[in-house]
């Protein structure tokens, strides 16, 4: 039905805060924290069961100290009702107190995004033939849009409230993309997996779509979609080292697999590209991570000599530096100073700010101290308060 004649109040609490009747926007002009809106959310939201006069308090007042709470909340439900009468609602008594508890009146129906959502979702939950039921929990997912009153956490009951609804969404769009997979709908669960993924970014719904796109055969769309994932995970947590990056990364790579090709097509896709003026191998900290533990396995038949080099950048009193805009522009200088200080067969990959891992491989401890006097060549910091600390340990055969 077309919302611009439907006589219904439709409201809007999923990504912000909206109120509109027959077309007309009653929150227009104004802002979602004000005190009719937030009177507003706390009575179309809680209609059923009614807002309590503590309720109201605790929401309008927060922990102000206010002279006469009575006359400023009867003041605020006269001012919000004349506000809606002027912007055309039936002339009916929009809030109606009892027993202090206050409620929105019956007389208008509302529609309201949030409890639509809960609807689908307690519905396609009732169905019990798998197809039926996966086709409406995706359909029950897609009315969750964005996050429940944003930038409103301030207000205890709301953030709650967000809590308990995103963790609904969870359970709604989990369940969906395990029940694809269970059907081998894999074109359902890519869809339902990356709407998941742009209302709630970085919840790990990145590996059902890896998953799907390689079941469609889709393995060019997979790889850069992969690239895609692990740069957005990167770029948010601010390190490819951080453990919930590890952990999300290493999950999409389980599903990762490619199109059948000969053995000198592979040779070309795994060789990497030549970087002829750079020395050393600069790689992320997971691929660091198993050539290390690859490097484990094979010293027993190997007997070749490899040392596992930390360089942290320290302040004057040799103390590691953690933050700041500064250690991210040394940080950056120090990986290059590091990549030319060593040779083509060893290899770097960022720790954490201001913190880098070498693996030098067939050397001796002596040698070690020769790549460090070289780094810090190149690591020209002038006359800054500056320094590099060092830690160098024998890689040991893995028992």
């Amino acid at each position: 039905m077309d919302n611009a004649a439907d006589n219904k109040l439709h409201v809007r609490m999923f990504g912000g805060f909206s109120m509109t009747y027959n077309g007309v926007d009653i929150v227009d002009r104004l802002q979602g924290k004000s005190q009719f809106s937030l009177l507003m959310q706390v009575l179309i939201h809680n209609r059923k069961n009614g807002a309590s006069r503590n309720f109201i308090i605790q929401t309008l007042f927060e922990d102000r100290d206010v002279e006469d709470v009575s006359h400023s909340i009867r003041n605020i439900v006269y001012s919000a009702k004349k506000k809606l009468r002027g912007f055309g609602l039936p002339d009916v008594p929009y809030i109606t107190q009892k027993k202090n508890v206050y409620y929105w009146t019956d007389a208008i129906e509302v529609e309201e995004d949030c409890a639509v959502f809960e609807e689908h979702v307690t519905a396609a939950r009732a169905l019990e033939d798998k197809r039926e039921r996966l086709a409406a929990l995706i359909d029950a997912a897609r009315l969750y849009t964005g996050k429940f009153l944003p930038n409103m956490e301030r207000v205890v009951w709301i953030n709650t409230e967000a809590g308990r609804i995103r963790a609904l969404f969870r359970d709604c769009a989990g369940e969906a993309c395990r029940l694809a997979t269970e059907l081998q709908y894999f074109r359902e669960l890519s869809e339902i997996s990356v709407y998941a993924a742009s209302v709630d970014p970085f919840s790990e719904w990145e590996v059902y779509t890896v998953k799907a796109l390689v079941a469609l055969n889709k393995f060019d769309d997979a790889e850069a979609f992969y690239n895609k994932a692990v740069d957005s995970y990167i770029l948010e947590f601010g390190s490819k080292s951080t453990e919930y990056v590890r952990e999300v990364i290493k999950d999409m790579s389980v599903y990762m697999a490619y199109q059948h090709e000969d053995i000198e097509q592979i040779k070309t896709k795994l060789k990497e590209k030549e970087e002829p003026d750079r020395g050393g191998y600069y790689c992320t900290f997971p691929v660091f991570q198993e050539l290390y533990r690859t490097v484990e396995r094979v010293l027993a038949r190997s007997g070749d000599h490899v040392f596992l080099m930390v360089c942290t950048i320290v302040d004057g009193k040799g103390n590691p530096m953690y933050e700041g805009s500064r250690l991210d522009e040394l940080s950056e200088r120090l990986a290059d100073a590091i990549v030319r200080s060593v040779r083509h067969s060893d290899t770097v990959t960022k720790y954490g700010k201001g913190q880098y891992l070498v693996l030098l491989f067939d050397t001796t401890e002596e040698n070690c101290q020769v790549v460090e006097n070289r780094i810090n060549r190149n690591f020209v910091i002038g006359r800054q308060r500056i320094g590099l600390d060092y830690s160098v340990s024998k890689v040991v055969m893995k028992s």
